[in-house]
């Protein structure tokens, strides 16, 4: 059963501050590794798009202007 927002927030107000401080390096450490397996991620797809001729590359600051707008 998931917990509301709220009652999770309540409960981890409610640690001695030993509990806050594992709690807050679990949460760190979480985020790193979800952050760590989107890079992953982003880099597959990138070697993809590259081997699969998706990318376009330029040196000509008007045309990078038009692939970002």
């Amino acid at each position: 059963m998931k917990l509301a927002f709220n009652n999770i927030v309540d409960a981890a107000y409610s640690l001695p501050i030993s509990g806050k401080l594992e709690l807050k390096k679990l949460l760190e450490f979480n985020i790193i590794e979800e952050r760590r397996n989107e890079i992953a991620q982003d880099y597959k797809q990138s070697k993809d798009d590259l081997k699969n001729n998706k990318l376009t590359f330029s040196d000509d600051i008007n045309e990078l202007k038009k692939m970002l707008g």
